[in-house]
């Protein structure tokens, strides 16, 4: 692998990272702070960040898959002797505790006697981090099949994200609390409290396998713009054909399709449009020859950013979040400051925690 192809992909995989990251941190602290009065989609802009809103999770899903899977295939390796295999289960477990300990029930970490009904719930629902770490694993049975019988990954990583996305709609009416304890029917359906069920969400992680399988066994795919053009037009398809078939089958049927949240052409709909978004950030990357730094170590460091802006924003068992102070009651642009305040924020811890590792680099070497 050449070094500008190596280096146009890195160039291309941190922006998207970088957005997938700075868009959530600023969708939550929207969310937590502004006012109920400006909640309105009859404010074009309102409606603009509701619809991004909506997106930011698949984008972030996408691209954790694209990376993991990209890392995976880059090495060319059997599964067994492949090292980021293990690096992926380690990965796995990594995520799933850090999802509970965010929303761990009480600061005394051993004494549950004081625990309400309420925080039980909270604590063992699924959020995004637990849904991540369960798509890395599915990535890692998904590779193994595809390993195991010598079938090619595309194959393999689609049928698993239409699996995760048409079996959404019977998941979700399924009273998953009569078959399973608790804490395992929140993987299934969003009664527990859960945010992120396997159904669909997973299905984002396994189609960003497909685009990083992709990436890495096509190194030189970015010097070129007819990939943009291609990933481009398969988002369009799947984005307007989505919403186009959506509205026939609501115009056809009195059932079954009128449960928009529910619908898998919602998920393929929201996928196509994370395509497209891939498609704009692969273009630019080929007239781009560096970005700026920050914007590297935030797409290195984006587990770091997500925990601890959530902490500021929510709290946990051990600190008080600004929800308790701001909880949706301030102005628009109070809100908008205190979000690009909490982004450059974000920024400077990252670019300090890197200078810090150089600075104890050059102690140990000196």
């Amino acid at each position: 692998m050449t070094h500008s192809s190596k280096k146009n992909r890195i160039i291309f995989i941190d922006l998207m990272r970088a957005f997938a990251v700075l868009q959530m941190v600023q969708g939550h602290t929207t969310d937590v702070l502004l006012a109920g009065s400006y909640r309105s989609t009859d404010f074009p802009v309102y409606a603009i960040w509701l619809f991004m809103r909506g997106m930011t999770a698949p984008i972030f899903m996408f691209s954790a898959g694209t990376v993991f899977t990209y890392l995976f295939r880059l090495g060319n390796e059997p599964f067994g002797k492949n090292p980021r295999t293990k690096k992926g289960y380690k990965r796995v477990l990594l995520l799933v505790v850090l999802g509970y300990l965010l929303r761990y029930p009480t600061a005394t970490v051993f004494d549950f006697s004081q625990v309400t009904a309420d925080q039980w719930k909270i604590f063992t629902a699924v959020d995004v981090l637990q849904c991540i770490g369960m798509g890395i694993f599915f990535l890692l049975v998904c590779a193994y099949i595809a390993e195991k019988f010598n079938l090619h990954d595309y194959i393999v990583f689609i049928s698993g994200t239409l699996l995760f996305f048409f079996l959404h709609p019977l998941f979700a009416q399924i009273n998953w609390k009569d078959i399973l304890p608790v804490p395992l029917a929140g993987y299934f359906y969003k009664s527990t409290g859960s945010q992120f069920p396997l159904f669909p969400w997973v299905g984002y992680v396994i189609a960003g396998g497909v685009f990083g399988s992709y990436l890495a066994k096509n190194p030189m795919i970015f010097k070129t713009a007819k990939f943009s053009y291609r990933v481009l037009l398969v988002g369009a398809i799947l984005f307007a054909g989505s919403l186009i078939l959506n509205a026939i089958l609501q115009n056809f049927s009195s059932a079954g399709f009128d449960n928009w949240p529910d619908s898998p052409l919602l998920s393929l709909m929201r996928l196509g449009f994370v395509l497209m978004l891939n498609a704009a950030v692969s273009f630019i990357s080929l007239k781009v020859e560096t970005i700026p730094r920050f914007l590297i170590l935030v797409g290195r460091n984006t587990l770091l950013i997500y925990i601890v802006h959530l902490m500021i924003l929510y709290g946990s068992a051990w600190n008080p979040g600004l929800i308790l102070l701001f909880n949706q009651s301030l102005s628009v642009w109070n809100t908008v400051g205190i979000a690009l305040a909490m982004l450059i924020l974000m920024s400077f811890m990252v670019i300090a925690i890197h200078k810090l590792k150089i600075k104890n680099k050059q102690l140990v070497t000196e």
